[in-house]
C-alpha cells in the first residue's frame, strides 16, 4: 500500500512539473531557456557546435601569443631575426579559417532549410494568423471558425497570481500540445517581430507581407516571448504569450472560442485553476 501511495505521489508530481513548465526569464540564469520544440533542440546544438569552435580558436590563439612572448622576446633573442614572409604560415592562416567557416556553413545551411521549409499541407494541425499592432498582438484561427481576438499586456497593478510582469496577457494564444502548428504573421501599421526564445522562433511581421513560420511542442506550459523589433514607444510592453494544452482542452476552447471569445477564455481560466489544484494535490 505504501508503495503504490509513494508511486501515485511521485506520478502527481511528475504530472505537476510537467503541467507547471514555464519559458520564461529567470533572474541570473546564463544560456538559452530549455527547448520546448524540435526547432529550438536544433539551435541549441548548433549553439553547443560553435562554442566548442569558439573555445579552441582561443585556447590555440591563447597559446600561440605564450610562445611568442616567451620564445621570441627581448631577453631571449638579443639578435633579432630579420624576414618578412613565411609561406607556410600563410597557407596556414588562410586554409584554416576557411575549413573553419565550412564546418560552421553545413550545419548551419542545415538548420535553416529545417526552420524554413513548411510542412505538407496534410500534416498542419492547427494555423494560426498572428497581426502585429501598436502595441498588441491579433490572432485568428482561420480553420476553426475563431476571428480575431486581441492580447494586451496585463497592467502592472493588476498583475495577479501566477502571472508575470511585462509578459502577461488578458488573452493568450492557445495550441494543443504535440501539434504541428502553422503561424502566419503579418502586421498592421509597422514592423514589428513574434519570438518565442523556448521555441527557437523569431519572425518580422511587416505590413502587406505574409511570412509563415512552423513549430511543434513538445510540452504542455506556458510559454512566453515578446516583440523583437524596435516599433515605438510602447514596443517593450508588446508581450507574447502561449498556452499549451491537451488536445481534448484545445478542442473544447476552440469550440468555445468560435462562438464567444469570452467564453473560450473562461474555459481556460477553469482549466488553469485545475492544474493549480493538482500541483497542490502534488505537495
Amino acid at each position: 500500500m505504501r508503495f503504490l501511495t509513494a508511486l501515485a505521489i511521485a506520478w502527481f508530481a511528475a504530472a505537476s512539473a510537467a503541467l507547471a513548465r514555464v519559458g520564461a526569464p529567470a533572474d541570473g540564469a546564463l544560456g538559452f531557456q530549455e527547448a520546448a520544440t524540435s526547432i529550438m533542440r536544433e539551435v541549441t546544438s548548433f549553439h553547443n557546435l560553435l562554442l566548442v569552435i569558439i573555445t579552441a580558436i582561443v585556447l590555440v590563439v591563447l597559446a600561440l601569443l605564450l610562445w611568442v612572448m616567451l620564445r621570441y622576446n627581448e631577453k631571449a633573442n638579443p639578435e633579432p631575426k630579420k624576414f618578412s614572409h613565411n609561406t607556410l604560415v600563410e597557407i596556414i592562416w588562410t586554409a584554416v579559417p576557411v575549413l573553419i567557416l565550412v564546418v560552421i556553413a553545413i550545419p548551419s545551411f542545415q538548420l535553416l532549410y529545417y526552420k524554413d521549409r513548411m510542412p505538407p499541407e496534410g500534416e498542419i494541425d492547427v494555423t494560426i494568423k498572428a497581426t502585429g499592432y501598436q502595441w498588441n498582438w491579433g490572432y485568428e484561427y482561420p480553420d476553426h471558425g475563431i476571428s480575431e481576438f486581441i492580447s494586451n499586456m496585463i497592467p502592472d497593478d493588476e498583475i495577479g497570481e501566477g502571472q508575470l510582469r511585462t509578459l502577461s496577457v488578458d488573452y493568450p494564444l492557445v495550441v494543443p500540445v504535440d501539434s504541428t502548428v502553422l503561424l502566419q504573421v503579418t502586421a498592421g501599421d509597422v514592423i514589428h517581430a513574434w519570438a518565442i526564445p523556448a521555441f527557437g522562433i523569431k519572425i518580422d511581421a511587416i505590413p502587406g507581407r505574409l511570412n509563415e513560420v512552423w513549430f511543434r511542442v513538445d510540452h504542455e506550459g506556458t510559454y512566453y516571448g515578446q516583440c523583437s523589433e524596435l516599433c515605438g514607444l510602447r514596443h517593450a510592453f508588446m508581450p507574447i504569450e502561449v498556452r499549451v494544452v491537451p488536445r481534448d482542452v484545445f478542442d473544447a476552447w476552440a469550440a468555445a472560442a468560435a462562438d464567444d471569445p469570452d467564453e473560450g477564455l473562461a474555459l481556460l481560466a477553469a482549466y488553469e485553476t485545475d492544474r493549480r489544484e493538482l500541483r497542490l494535490a502534488a505537495r
